[in-house]
């Protein structure tokens, strides 16, 4: 059975060790040592102290020529190099979420240039979006990012490009979760 539906198990052992835990805004989340990547199976017992759920869906902001490059470079996650990683959950605001989609998708990339900003830092960085915000989850976004350790200083300039872009101005609640395989 495969599932495009997984849960992020932070607790107390797991695949990945957590090296550090900031809440960047909003509420924070309870601190564990580890986290586990799991297919949702629904009913089954939560193992750990937080258990985060998103599914992967199609790319929903990128137009064509944006998804073609983003595909021609992308990398594919687990690559054995790849031994450190950020688990980077995100809501957006209401007032981001009661304008159309048009004027989301000018904020995302025509002024913050999401895409763009993104591609810059492919292949050495690999990435997944899981979203939560229709299935009742705290965030809206689950952002997974995997990385060499010599990539560490480029994934830092990444995030720190998008933080300061106007798209971010919508965030209300952001924990920057950093880890190496356990």
């Amino acid at each position: 059975m495969t599932t495009n539906t997984f849960d992020f198990v932070g607790g107390g052992h797991g695949e990945w060790k957590v090296i550090s835990m900031a809440t960047v805004s909003g509420q924070a989340m309870e601190t564990v040592t580890h986290l586990d990547i799991l297919p949702n199976l629904k009913n089954t017992l939560n193992r750990g102290i937080w258990t985060l759920t998103g599914f992967t869906s199609n790319v929903r902001y990128a137009e064509k020529a944006e998804r073609e490059k983003l595909i021609a470079v992308q990398q594919d996650l687990g690559r054995p190099s790849a031994t450190c990683a950020a688990l980077i959950p995100i809501r957006k605001s209401e007032a981001w979420w009661a304008m159309a989609q048009d004027d989301r998708r000018r904020i995302f990339e025509a002024k913050s240039h999401h895409t763009e900003t993104g591609l810059k830092y492919l292949p050495a960085i690999a990435r997944r979006l899981y979203h939560c915000r229709d299935i009742g989850q705290p965030f809206d976004f689950l952002t997974w990012f995997e990385y060499a350790p010599e990539d560490s200083d480029r994934f830092e300039e990444l995030v720190k490009s998008l933080r300061t872009t106007e798209e971010w101005k919508y965030v209300d609640r952001e924990i920057d979760i950093r880890l190496t395989k356990a």
